[in-house]
């Protein structure tokens, strides 16, 4: 397959093909699609890609050292420069490697770098390692409905005015209805609305923690929710995830040792293993967070597309030491950008006071076209039609998975997949990315910088035949790299 135009080099442009290289390297650095600390293609390798000589890719490496962009370390190749200068620049913090017990200070350096390729867009490609439902699985005729039912027959000063603190009154109401579905009992008044679940969560962080403090986080996780983090002062404390839950031992020891202020998790469809949390592993973390005195913050994300009936730890505490937070950017449109937090009423009067001094209040339209869609049902039967459909999709991407080599280190659930391709896949999305195909990396999804054989996929985006074939080829080539 040839690599697309946004990485193409010709001998008919204006530039040279030094420059071209030099250039297309230097603009993904500068977009994080390259982050700090990868690994640029050996200079064979990346002569071969592009059908140019040696001599060009080391002139093109060249321009590179003297930008600034990367640095040459001796009989290892050319790296994206951690420290220092580095794009615009900026300067970037060094990666920690830590045992599992000890708080991780630094997050990994390249958590921007998925999320810019999923809002620039690498190609016409469908992308693999994208977080949401492709624009095609979307219900447009819906959401303009909603936001013209609103428009024109609710009240109209809502688009010329600032929303209430606390959100929209009947988006709230109607939030309280639907959290019953999921076993979550909240009165409207323990709601507040945000633009998006990751404001959500930041409101939740800013409100009740402080510089220094320590967190437990699942392993793997999100790791903007690490870096997020991270941002803010705190020390990250990884659990490793498994198939019911948290590693318990892990946790109490972590508890004991460091006094961690809150476990951020994600329950239902756990982000990136598929996982969902155990009743039994369920009361356990409810224990440890009473003994240890810390609260819990679940993310439920994914809800939408997850059956009812799956254990939230909300629902078992009744939101005394927990805050439950959702959205609806993985299952209505990620632009709408309307998120929120049930919380213990205590806490309420605080979350609105982050909240305000963030962004002063929340797009009441949209939050009244969401009631909407809430109310008249509309939702629930769009997220029937997405389950329905994302289950053939998986159907289809676990067997062309398998087909090409692949595993599957977690039972297919939910939106993402977790698998091993057998090859370091932090290199095979450099290789992909050449080839107009965006993934997501195993190591994205660790609390520090590790080699990972491991992928996420999102099994919506991911049943071209064609990608598991670029894929299936390029893990062969790594592997012949590897033995030569």
């Amino acid at each position: 397959m040839n690599a697309p135009d946004a990485f193409a080099l010709t001998r008919t442009a204006g530039a040279t093909l030094t420059e071209q290289l030099a250039g297309q390297f230097a603009e993904r650095i500068r977009q994080r699609l390259l982050a700090p600390g990868a690994r640029l293609p050996s200079v064979r390798d990346c002569a071969r890609r592009h059908g140019v000589s040696p001599h060009t890719v080391v002139a093109a490496y060249d321009q590179l050292l003297a930008q600034g962009l990367v640095e040459a370390r001796r009989q290892r190749g050319f790296f994206v420069r951690e420290g220092g200068r580095g794009p615009y620049g900026a300067t970037s913090g060094p990666t920690l490697a830590a045992e599992a017990t000890s708080p991780v200070r630094v997050a990994p350096v390249d958590a921007t770098a998925l999320i810019r390729g999923m809002f620039h867009g690498v190609s016409h490609l469908p992308a693999p390692g994208l977080g949401t439902l492709p624009p095609d699985w979307l219900d447009l005729p819906l959401l303009a409905s909603a936001l013209r039912r609103v428009l024109t027959h609710g009240d109209s000063a809502l688009a010329l005015q600032y929303g209430q603190p606390a959100g929209d009154s009947r988006l709230r109401e109607a939030l309280a209805t639907k959290l019953t579905d999921f076993g979550v009992r909240a009165q409207a008044s323990q709601i507040v609305t945000a633009t998006g679940a990751t404001h959500a969560l930041d409101i939740v962080s800013r409100a009740l923690l402080s510089p220094g403090d320590a967190v437990l986080v699942d392993e793997p996780g999100w790791a903007v929710e690490y870096a997020r983090l991270t941002q803010l002062g705190m020390r990250l404390l990884p659990v490793p995830r498994g198939a019911d839950g948290p590693d318990l031992n892990v946790m109490a020891t972590l508890a004991r040792e460091h006094r961690p202020r809150m476990y951020v998790t994600v329950s239902v469809l756990h982000n990136p293993t598929g996982h969902s949390l155990s009743l039994a592993d369920a009361h356990q973390v409810l224990k440890l967070a009473e003994a240890h005195d810390f609260r819990i913050v679940e993310d439920d994300t994914y809800a939408h597309l997850a059956p009812n009936h799956l254990p939230r730890l909300a629902a078992l505490d009744g939101l005394q030491r927990t805050l439950y937070v959702s959205g609806f950017s993985k299952i209505l449109t990620p632009s709408w950008r309307v998120g929120y937090v049930a919380a213990p009423p205590s806490l309420v009067e605080r979350l609105i006071d982050v909240k305000l001094l963030s962004t002063l209040t929340t797009p009441a339209v949209l939050e009244q076209a969401v009631a909407h869609c809430l109310e008249q049902g509309s939702l629930r039967r769009h997220a029937e039609r997405v389950t329905t459909r994302l289950d053939a999709a998986r159907h289809r991407s676990v067997q062309l998975a398998l087909a090409h080599g692949c595993r599957f280190v977690a039972p297919p659930q939910g939106l993402f997949g977790w698998v091993d391709t057998g090859v370091d896949t932090e290199a095979l999305a450099q290789t992909l990315l050449d080839q107009g195909w965006l993934l997501a990396p195993g190591h994205l999804f660790h609390a520090t910088r590790r080699p990972s054989t491991l992928m996420r996929i999102n099994f919506a985006t991911s049943q071209d035949a064609r990608f598991w074939q670029a894929l299936d080829a390029a893990c062969r080539a790594s592997s012949k790299q590897q033995v030569q």
